[in-house]
């Protein structure tokens, strides 16, 4: 048996899972980052310890998924953005309390490995995971081994120019993948166009207020026929499948996989965007050789737990 963890800012999730990514029991717990790195380990310490009570199977490694830079190799935190833990080891505490291997993993490749032993990219060997959220995460397997970069901080996906001098990024960057195609990009794009159309129905769904629109309003008001609503999904599947089919003629993977809260809306996205790819995918010259899939991520928040937890098991 396995113990993965996902570490948030907020909250930090675990569960046992056996050797074919099965959550057998679960726990969680508030991430408590009041008294610095110690706190942020006692809960870790603590999780685990729960999820061992009552039961009798042998722990065989605990992987963490860490929202940040990591070095799994010296079992230290490299960098995170909302935790203290940046320069930080912490495995070994877990390893000297538990008697086993402690892995680390960024939270998005440890994703990426969760969709491929257990969920939607099960059985394939080359796959990138794309998860839409207030950010664009990243996670790449190719050849059947995850793919992290020099420094452990490879597969920052979001983080392509797909216009250049387009809008500011949080990286410092302009015209990044994730100011575009991410749930924060949409919301740019939707208020844009508010402007130019007055009478969208999307001024009462945010009360007035263009910088409240999130899209779950956005994909309503689409489905009602909205024309701003329209123009701004139109707008956002360009976006998105431009990255895309980037990752496309670049890796020629098997499959994408997309999670994250706007992929809820898999019905709107799923047909323009795989027609997008298809029209604009380099392989597009060679149809009779094996296409990428574009596929929605089945496992959810459970796929960071499972893949830290077999971060050691090979694919």
């Amino acid at each position: 048996m396995y113990i993965g963890i996902d570490l948030g800012g907020t909250n930090t999730a675990a569960a046992l899972v056996d050797d074919e990514g099965i959550i057998k029991k679960r726990s969680s717990i508030r991430t408590d980052a009041t008294g610095g790195a110690k706190t942020v380990t006692d809960g870790l310490l603590d999780v685990c310890e729960r999820l061992l009570s009552d039961t009798s199977d042998v722990l065989l490694a605990i992987g963490i998924g860490v929202p940040g830079i990591v070095n799994d190799e010296a079992g230290e935190v490299v960098f995170t953005p909302n935790l203290p833990l940046s320069r930080e080891s912490i495995a070994q505490q877990l390893s000297d309390r538990f008697n086993c291997p402690v892995r680390l993993g960024n939270d998005a490749n440890c994703a990426a490995l969760g969709e491929t032993i257990a969920g939607g990219a099960k059985g394939t060997r080359d796959m990138a995971l794309i998860t839409l959220g207030t950010g664009i995460g990243g996670g790449l397997i190719l050849g059947g081994r995850l793919q992290t970069g020099i420094s452990g901080a490879g597969n920052e996906l979001g983080h392509q120019v797909i216009i250049a001098g387009g809008r500011e990024c949080g990286c410092g960057r302009f015209g990044c993948w994730e100011s575009y195609a991410s749930a924060t990009g949409l919301r740019v794009t939707a208020a844009g166009f508010m402007e130019t159309h007055k009478d969208s129905k999307l001024w009462e769904l945010c009360a007035g207020m263009a910088e409240k629109i999130d899209g779950k309003a956005v994909f309503g008001a689409f489905r009602a026929g909205d024309q701003a609503a329209e123009l701004t999904v139109a707008q956002y599947i360009g976006h998105l499948g431009a990255g895309i089919v980037n990752l496309i003629n670049l890796f020629g993977p098997e499959l994408i996989c997309i999670g994250g809260g706007i992929s809820n809306n898999w019905d709107c996205i799923e047909a323009p965007l795989k027609k997008l790819a298809d029209t604009e995918s380099y392989y597009r010259f060679s149809p009779e050789a094996p296409q990428t899939k574009i596929v929605k991520a089945k496992l959810g928040n459970d796929a960071g737990i499972i893949g830290a937890a077999l971060l050691g098991r090979p694919i």
